[in-house]
């Protein structure tokens, strides 16, 4: 039987597959199935938003794991799934002191884990075991910082929809309109029209959510949304870095028309820290 060519391709694979190469179906679906339940966590009982946080950054780590493997670079788990879910929860119920103690002390925990597998590859594995514990939950004990505030669920949806709303964005802008590509050699499908798109959307939802739920000026709305697209755009750019290098085309397949969950992740753990930054000193806790 003889393969179906780009100009046969039937109407129900072209309705299911965009220009941008998504199962856009199964990536809605998804990415409504993904709100629900942060949505449910931060409305229910924001403590179990941690958990939330701790589940998610666990699934990247392994994802992470198996993505170096491809590289000969064993990822000591353990120590750094262990020491940063303590990150998070000495975040949430102490101060970022706490925090740096228990990341300080998972290094050391990282080094003497692998030990006992001898010297050939020490630095490299150690090497990656902390390039993911700062890449993971260092970027994830900043989201914990967010939420430990009185008003700290609005400040997460302020968060996260900046974060979104710069990834469809992009997306729309760049399916309709995308001709110039912004970084062809890192990520041939991000254009320059797909980055202006990404702008609108995430500007008028960092007015939307900053003024209407934290409160606060409009302007700080402006200020989120185009630092929470400059910095999803480069936390997008880096994990596409990453993959080209191990040579791999998404990081896993856990969600359907998405990849990996840190396919997803990418852009939020690099927005957290200045979106943190950004809300601490610019809007009032109400």
């Amino acid at each position: 039987m003889r393969s179906e060519s780009p100009a046969e391709e039937t109407p129900a694979k072209a309705l299911k597959t965009s220009r941008a190469g998504r199962n856009l179906p199964a990536s809605i679906a998804v990415g409504v199935a993904l709100v629900a339940m942060v949505v449910v966590s931060l409305t229910v009982l924001k403590e179990s938003f941690v958990v939330v946080i701790a589940v998610a950054l666990g699934i990247g780590l392994f994802e992470l794991a198996r993505a170096f493997s491809t590289a000969r670079i064993h990822l000591p788990v353990l120590p750094v799934i262990t020491g940063g879910t303590i990150m998070l929860i000495g975040a949430y119920y102490g101060s970022m002191e706490t925090a740096a103690v228990a990341m300080a002390l998972t290094v050391l925990g990282t080094m003497v884990w692998r030990l006992s597998e001898g010297a050939e590859g020490f630095v490299r594995d150690v090497s990656a075991g902390i390039f993911s514990l700062s890449y993971l939950y260092l970027m994830g004990t900043f989201v914990v910082l967010m939420l430990k505030e009185a008003d700290g669920p609005w400040r997460i949806v302020a968060f996260i929809a900046a974060t979104v709303a710069s990834d469809i964005g992009g997306y729309v802008a760049g399916v309709l309109f995308g001709k110039h590509p912004m970084a062809p050699t890192i990520s041939p499908k991000k254009s320059w029209e797909g980055f202006t798109g990404s702008m609108l959307f995430g500007i008028v939802t960092g007015i939307v959510t900053v003024t209407y739920a934290l409160d606060g000026p409009w302007w700080v709305g402006v200020v989120l949304g185009i630092a929470g697209v400059v910095f999803a755009t480069l936390g997008d750019l880096s994990e596409s870095l990453i993959k080209r290098d191990l040579g791999i085309k998404d990081m896993g397949n856990l969600l359907p028309g998405h990849g990996g969950l840190m396919d997803r992740l990418d852009s939020l753990i690099a927005v957290a820290p200045v979106s943190w930054l950004i809300l601490y000193l610019l809007v009032d806790v109400s």
